[in-house]
């Protein structure tokens, strides 16, 4: 019998709730406002690029499949995606202001209203849902995809792009290449293990 804890019996939901608990931590570590202001503005970063790696992976994968198995999956996923496109464009503000600006913290305020909002949605409802719906093997195989897409997306907001598929999956890889040149010229972090190198370094 395989281990329980393996990623191979982890459904998408998994994957998913796992992403909404690492990026709550990051809020919860931004509103204490401890650390320098370049350490703040690299967590923010860092959420923010989890966020879009997020988003981008479940509009490419996830909203399509609550459209085929849900009845009203057409009207979830629009909803779903509205709020995507929502929080991408405060993280497109959020990016270019300093920690100092008072205006960082009012953004960051914004950010995780929506965000929060959005989780509990998504976890009282379409989660919930999608497993009651969809076949467990189809969840299981949804996971993989899920992960691998997250390698190749995109790490900074795009509000512009598109959100639906098939241009959202044909576009995403070549942007979050160009995402991620941008990423290690700048230094910039866009996970806890590489912030956590950049501090010990």
């Amino acid at each position: 019998m395989s281990n329980p804890q393996s990623t191979d019996d982890q459904d998408v939901v998994d994957i998913l709730v796992a992403d909404h608990r690492e990026v709550e931590s990051l809020f919860v570590e931004l509103e204490s406002r401890q650390g320098t202001p370049e350490y703040r503005r690299q967590i923010a970063d860092v959420v923010i690029a989890e966020l879009v790696r997020h988003a981008v992976a479940e509009e490419a994968y996830v909203y399509p499949t609550a459209r085929k198995v849900l009845p009203d999956g057409d009207q979830i996923a629009d909803h779903e995606i509205v709020e995507h496109s929502d929080a991408e464009r405060t993280m497109k503000d959020l990016e270019s202001v300093d920690p100092s600006d008072s205006r960082f913290d009012e953004l960051l305020a914004q950010l995780t209203g929506t965000i929060r909002h959005h989780v509990r949605d998504e976890e009282n409802d379409l989660f919930p849902r999608l497993r009651a719906a969809a076949a467990r093997e189809e969840l299981v195989e949804l996971a993989a995809k899920v992960t691998a897409f997250k390698k190749v997306a995109p790490t900074r907001p795009h509000p512009g792009a598109p959100d639906h598929p098939p241009a959202n999956k044909l576009l995403a890889p070549g942007t979050g290449m160009i995402d991620r040149m941008r990423d290690a010229l700048s230094g910039r972090p866009t996970s806890m293990s590489e912030l956590r190198e950049n501090q010990q370094g």
